[in-house]
C-alpha cells in the first residue's frame, strides 16, 4: 500500500460529515422509520435490528455516493433490505422472507436512495408514511400491563433510549430492560397487530391510548419521587403524542380536550418552579411568566371542545384548566363554576382524586370551614390518606383558619408520604412556617 493511502476499510475523509446528519436525525423520525416497519413486519424486534442496519449501512455507504437528498427514504429502503436479509438467516422463517423479499423485488426503489447492494431501479423517493398512531395503538393495547404500556410508548413511539426511560420512571435499567422485553412477547405471542384500528375497535380502545398519554404528562408535571419536580422531556412527549391523537381523529372532543388540557398545563411551567427547582405553588405563581400563546392555544381547544356531543373527562378538566388560565390572579379565580366542573367530571370519573377536587374547589368559593368539613369528610378513605395531595390540602385550608397547629400536624403527615424532594423542601419551609417557635432552654 502506497504511504499515505487509506486502506479500503477505512472511512472516506466525508465520513466526518456523514455521523451528524444521521444523529440529526431526531426521534421523531427514528420513531417513524420504526412504526413503518413494525407494521410491515409485525415484528418490533425486527423492525428494531433492522433499522440499526440501516444506519450502520449509512455510514459505510454515504462518504462514497453522498448524503441523499432525503435521508430517512434511503434509511427506510435500506431497512427494508436489511429485514430481509436478518430474515433469511432464520431458518424458520425462510418461506415468509421469500415471499417478503419477492415483495420488495417488486417495489420501486429510487437510485439515489437504494441500499448500497440493492439493484438499480430509478423511480421517484416515496415518503416514508406515518404509522407511528398504530404502533401506539399497538403498544398500548389492553392485554399488556399498564406499566408494560407505559414503557414500550415510551421506547417505541416517543423514541426516548431504555437509560432515559429507566430514570424517568425511576427504576433500574435492568428491569426496564426486562419490562419491554416481556412485553415484546407477549404482543407476538397474542399476535397483536401493528395496523391502526378502525371502527368499534378503534373506539373502544382510544380511550386507554389516551390514559397513556395522560399518565405521561402527569409522571414528568410533578414527579412522584426523585429529585427535580419536573421531567419536562415527558411533558413535551405526552403533547406531541396528544397532538399525533388530535391529527387522527380532529373532531374528538376527547382529543380536543385532552390536548388542550396539557398545553394549558404546559403554559405554567415557566412560573411552577423557582430559581432554585423548588415548586411554586399556583396561589404563588407570577402568572405573568404563563406563556401567552399556549394559554391562548389551549383555550381554543377547550371551547372547541365544549361545543362538541361527546364531551368526557378530558373535556372537563380541560374546561377546569382554562377557568384558571382565563383568572387575572388566584384570587380572581372562578371557584363556583370549578367546583359545578368538578361534580360533572365527577360523573364521568367517579373517584376521590376528583372528589378532592371537588372539596378543595367549593373550600375557595364558600370559605375554609365549608372546606375543612369536606376534606374531613374525605379522610375516611384509605387512598387518600395515602394521598400527599390530601394532607397538603387540609395543612393548606387549616393554616387559613387560623389551626397552626392541626396544619404543622397536615404537614408531617405529607412528608411521610411518597413524593420528590423538591417538593418536600417547600413542606418543609410550610412547616417550619406553622410550627410555634421554641423558647430559649432553661439552665439546670
Amino acid at each position: 500500500m502506497t504511504p499515505g493511502t487509506a486502506p479500503d476499510t477505512d472511512p472516506d475523509p466525508d465520513a466526518g460529515v456523514v455521523r451528524p446528519v444521521l444523529a440529526a436525525i431526531d426521534r421523531e423520525s427514528r420513531a417513524r422509520l420504526l412504526a413503518a416497519l413494525a407494521r410491515r413486519y409485525g415484528d418490533l424486534d425486527l423492525a428494531e435490528d433492522a433499522l440499526q442496519e440501516a444506519l450502520s449501512r449509512a455510514l459505510i455507504a454515504w462518504p462514497r455516493t453522498g448524503i441523499p437528498r432525503t435521508p430517512e427514504a434511503w434509511l427506510m429502503t435500506a431497512a427494508k433490505h436489511a429485514a430481509v436479509d436478518l430474515l433469511r438467516r432464520e431458518q424458520a422463517l425462510a418461506r415468509r422472507a421469500g415471499s417478503l423479499a419477492a415483495q420488495l423485488d417488486r417495489e420501486p426503489s429510487p437510485e439515489h436512495l437504494r441500499d448500497p447492494a440493492a439493484p438499480v431501479d430509478a423511480s421517484s423517493a416515496d415518503e416514508v408514511p406515518d404509522d407511528r398512531l398504530a404502533l401506539f395503538f399497538a403498544c398500548s393495547h389492553p392485554a399488556l400491563r399498564i406499566e408494560d404500556r407505559i414503557a414500550l410508548t415510551l421506547r417505541f413511539v416517543a423514541g426516548l433510549t431504555t437509560a432515559e426511560i429507566a430514570h424517568a420512571l425511576l427504576i433500574p435499567t435492568a428491569t426496564l430492560q426486562a419490562r419491554i422485553t416481556r412485553a415484546k412477547v407477549r404482543i407476538r405471542k397474542l399476535g397483536i397487530s401493528f395496523e391502526m384500528p378502525g371502527g368499534a375497535l378503534l373506539a373502544e380502545r382510544i380511550h386507554g391510548v389516551r390514559r397513556i398519554v395522560y399518565l405521561l404528562y402527569t409522571a414528568g408535571f410533578a414527579r412522584a419521587t426523585g429529585k427535580s419536580h419536573v421531567r419536562d422531556d415527558l411533558t413535551a412527549e405526552a403533547i406531541r403524542l396528544a397532538r399525533l391523537l388530535l391529527a387522527r381523529q380532529p373532531d374528538s372532543a376527547e382529543n380536543l380536550g385532552l390536548l388542550g388540557l396539557l398545553l394549558l398545563a404546559e403554559a405554567r411551567r415557566p412560573a411552577r418552579t423557582d430559581a432554585t427547582g423548588r415548586p411554586v405553588p399556583l396561589a404563588e405563581q407570577d402568572r405573568g411568566l404563563w406563556d401567552p400563546e399556549l394559554l391562548a392555544a389551549g383555550i381554543s381547544l377547550a371551547e372547541r371542545a365544549a361545543a362538541m356531543p361527546d364531551a368526557g373527562s378530558y373535556t372537563v378538566q380541560c374546561a377546569i384548566a382554562a377557568v384558571h388560565a382565563e383568572a387575572g390572579s388566584f384570587p380572581a379565580t372562578d371557584w363556583r363554576q370549578i367546583a359545578v366542573l368538578y361534580r360533572l367530571l365527577e360523573s364521568h370519573e367517579p373517584g376521590p382524586v376528583v372528589r378532592l377536587g371537588r372539596a378543595v374547589a367549593l373550600g375557595r368559593a364558600y370559605g375554609p370551614e365549608r372546606g375543612i368539613r369536606l376534606l374531613d369528610e374525605l379522610g375516611a378513605d384509605p387512598r387518600l390518606d395515602r394521598s400527599r395531595d390530601y394532607h397538603i390540602a387540609r395543612a393548606v385550608t387549616l393554616e387559613e383558619l387560623g389551626d397552626r397547629a392541626g396544619a404543622a400536624t397536615a404537614y408531617r403527615r405529607a412528608l411521610e408520604l411518597d413524593g420528590n424532594e423538591a417538593e418536600e423542601e417547600l413542606l418543609l419551609s410550610a412547616l417550619a412556617a406553622v410550627q410555634p417557635p421554641r423558647g430559649p432552654r432553661r439552665r439546670p
